[in-house]
């Protein structure tokens, strides 16, 4: 019998010496840094998400286990070094393992320093509200410490409406946004997807990405609108960004109707795009904004909502106001926050918003030259620092009569997505991974670690253009022998 065979659950368990609860059949945290690749999938596929399991065998993702990480590399279970250009979409601004992140951490739990916040003040959560403060332009300097974006946006959308009001209770969104998986935001995240058939609130307006006469439109025929929430990259849309006009016009629309702006700064957020937040680039600020992803310095889950001093007064000002939103019980965690604080020196003492700002444009040369040199492969480039998104040429209508028929037996999400043909033989074949976006299955999404270097670019180029020489055909063909066994 092996660690994960399943116990006899219509057994009575045998109780323990003392009398007391019996112990059930547990896991220690050596045998679970032992466990076989098929150990793993029959403890996922029993206990987490058969599904899931589903779309990493047709990726060949299954049959990797990591056994340790260091900056721009994983380490699998035969000694392979796999470059990271996926960046756990973005919560791996230092890499993986960073020595100033561990020592931080290392010192924190050897002084038995406290962790929960919230009879007394810490001097952890209150020393990084006051450093995410102090990066933030304009008047954006009130904090609230949570554990992930989503929890991050959903303070960002509670205090917004609570400011803007009773009488403007009425959100816009746009078109492909994703600003999280959590019931409340959810009902601003446009995927089908996720929303499935839950009940959502109806308090909320769609219109497209990065139209301003859409949002004026909406906001001069319906006065209830109070706020407007919009990623300032869209991330999961495929990397979509707006022009600088569109960004100031919206300024001054909120400005004008006196509606709340909310940036998303979840993904693109925290040097990404070449600067601390994307709408920095742009010369505006909003009125509130959230951040996630690499503010845990990729330690610990760390989210954050960041609004104007004069919004945050609105909703939580008062004693009988202030708390309806305060703190969780996990919202800032001593070890959490030094991990942050660390991290936030690091991002600056190491230079490496400027380093995303280079190596990004770096990266975007090398791969505009792959989309000249292959035009019927490469459709598109776009991004901003290392956020960036490749957009493949659809193949589905193209593709020669004689491997339809084959192609045609693969999953919906496969078909004619040349990007997930891809991603699976630039780990199987270069020992290089890459991410994907939501809501087109024709975008790989690359966003390595900050730390990333020229060299790394090179190498993954060097890869990418191996493999696109491929051609089509080969390629899926590569891909399609690939899935026999696996």
């Amino acid at each position: 019998m092996t660690m994960l065979d399943k116990p006899n659950r219509t057994a009575v368990p045998a109780p323990s010496l003392d009398g007391g609860v019996p112990r059930p059949n547990l896991i220690s945290v050596e045998q679970a840094k032992a466990m076989s690749i098929g150990d793993i999938t029959t403890a996922f596929k029993d206990h987490l998400n058969p599904g899931q399991l589903h779309f990493m065998k047709l990726l060949g993702f299954h049959k990797v286990k990591i056994e340790s990480a260091e900056g721009m590399f994983y380490t699998d279970q035969n000694g392979r070094k796999i470059l990271d250009f996926f960046g756990g979409f973005g919560s791996l601004a230092f890499g993986h393992n960073h020595p100033r992140i561990l020592e931080a951490r290392r010192k924190f739990q050897d002084e038995k320093r406290h962790e929960i916040a919230i009879a007394f003040m810490s001097q952890y959560a209150a020393a990084l509200a006051k450093n995410i403060a102090a990066c933030s332009p304009g008047d954006l300097d009130m904090v609230f410490l949570g554990s992930s974006g989503s929890e991050a946006m959903e303070a960002a959308i509670k205090l917004a409406e609570r400011a803007a009001g009773p009488k403007r209770p009425k959100v816009v969104y746009a078109e492909n946004s994703f600003h999280g998986k959590t019931k409340g935001v959810l009902a601003i995240t446009d995927g089908q997807l996720y929303r499935a058939d839950f009940k959502l609130t109806d308090n909320t307006v769609r219109v497209p990405f990065a139209d301003i006469q859409a949002v004026e439109d909406a906001f001069r025929s319906d006065p209830e609108i109070g706020v407007i929430v919009l990623e300032t990259i869209q991330g999961g849309g495929g990397i979509i960004q707006a022009p600088a006009e569109y960004w100031q016009q919206l300024r001054a629309l909120c400005d004008r109707y006196g509606v709340l702006w909310v940036a998303d700064e979840v993904q693109c957020g925290y040097g990404r795009s070449g600067r601390f937040y994307a709408f920095e680039h742009y010369g505006v600020v909003p009125d509130v904004t959230a951040l996630a992803k690499s503010l845990g310095a990729g330690k610990a889950a760390v989210g954050a909502m960041i609004a104007r001093r004069e919004v945050y007064m609105k909703a939580y000002g008062t004693s009988k106001t202030a708390m309806i939103h305060a703190m969780a019980t996990f919202g800032g965690m001593g070890e959490a926050c030094i991990t942050a604080i660390e991290g936030i020196n690091v991002l600056y003492d190491e230079q490496l918003i400027d380093r995303a700002a280079d190596s990004g444009d770096y990266l975007f040369e090398r791969l505009q030259a792959l989309k000249e040199k292959y035009p019927k492969i490469i459709k598109d480039v776009r991004g901003k620092g290392l956020m960036v998104g490749l957009e493949f040429q659809d193949f589905s209508q193209t593709l020669p009569m004689v491997l339809r028929p084959v192609v045609s037996v693969l999953d919906d999400k496969l078909k004619g997505s040349l990007s997930g043909f891809i991603g699976a033989l630039l780990l199987r074949d270069y020992d290089v991974l890459v991410a994907f976006t939501e809501y087109n299955r024709n975008v790989i999404r690359l966003e390595p670690p900050l730390i990333c270097e020229r060299a790394h670019v090179d190498q993954f180029i060097a890869a990418l253009d191996d493999l696109l020489g491929r051609g089509i055909v080969r390629i899926v063909k590569d891909f399609v022998g690939s899935q026999i066994g696996s």
